[in-house]
């Protein structure tokens, strides 16, 4: 194989990270048929192509991400180079891109992200976001795996894979109460107020299943989507909070807050959300053996 071309690599280098063949062009201070030749000699060397049209932009193809991030270390080894020979030595390192739906609790990802967490070897990105939007980011390779506390179906379009991490208990927790009485499930919460996940949440619709089973009618004073607003709710309220003891660990932990009832019929279950990939990134396999549930 021929010795890889690096001005073709910086014009793609270029494109990439301006978005637009024009701008990238008017960066080079090159035409863009120049520019077009040029990256199109890459992709021949390479055998894949780099870019997909999307709208009036370019779109990275996989391969194409996978090349960036080469292109980002070669180039950012040249300022790295500068830096060492100034007395400042740097690192070369690994990026793996997380993506975590916003209502998930912000415990259980530092818990699952605290080995890369510190690595010196390891740059870890982390961005918050509806299922939709991170999904959209995974297929268009931004980034590596979602963190979810739902699956996501496979179809024929698009190959995801859910990957079962984690299943947490959940349990009503509340304010301490010396001399309280035990609380009586579900009898108790006909006359006593709780907070509750928001209706698209399957903790929930599970507990909403025993309610109804049971007879029940709780006193449901709020239902909130984000994990960490329950959270603050739960610590700054007298009421009681249906959650996964992970979201309030420091909480209880601490006295803040104590176990009132454990409810073993209802579960949270965490998943990490990979695509199928020519060129997977070895970090989300690291991630996944280390946390994969059997």
């Amino acid at each position: 194989m021929a010795d890889l071309n690096y001005n073709h690599l910086r014009y793609f280098w270029a494109i990439a990270h301006e978005g637009k063949l024009t701008q990238a062009a008017e960066r080079l201070n090159v035409s863009q048929s120049a520019l077009s030749t040029q990256v199109k000699k890459l992709e021949d060397q390479l055998g894949h192509a780099l870019f997909e049209r999307q709208g009036r932009g370019l779109k990275l193809t996989e391969a194409g991400r996978i090349a960036l991030d080469y292109a980002d270390t070669v180039f950012k080894a040249g300022d790295e180079l500068l830096s060492t020979l100034q007395g400042q030595p740097g690192t070369e390192r690994k990026v793996l891109r997380v993506g975590a739906i916003t209502t998930l609790s912000r415990n259980f990802q530092i818990a699952l992200l605290r080995p890369l967490i510190g690595r010196a070897d390891v740059e870890l990105i982390v961005r918050s976001g509806t299922m939709r939007e991170l999904l959209s980011q995974l297929e268009a390779h931004a980034i590596d795996l979602v963190l979810s506390n739902q699956p996501v179906a496979r179809d024929a379009k698009t190959s995801w894979h859910s990957h079962l991490l984690q299943e947490q208990p959940v349990s009503i927790v509340g304010p301490p109460a010396p001399g309280q009485p035990e609380l009586r499930f579900p009898e108790d919460l006909d006359r006593t107020p709780i907070l509750v996940p928001s209706l698209d949440s399957d903790v929930r619709v599970a507990f909403d299943r025993l309610m109804e089973l049971a007879g029940a009618r709780p006193m449901i004073v709020a239902e909130v989507d984000d994990m960490a607003m329950l959270r603050l709710f739960a610590r700054d309220s007298d009421c009681l909070a249906l959650v996964p003891p992970v979201v309030v660990r420091d909480e209880l932990s601490e006295g803040v807050l104590v176990e009132r009832c454990k409810i073993p019929e209802i579960t949270e279950s965490f998943y990490a959300i990979t695509q199928s990939r020519r060129f997977p990134n070895p970090l989300v396999r690291e991630l996944l053996q280390a946390h994969k549930k059997p």
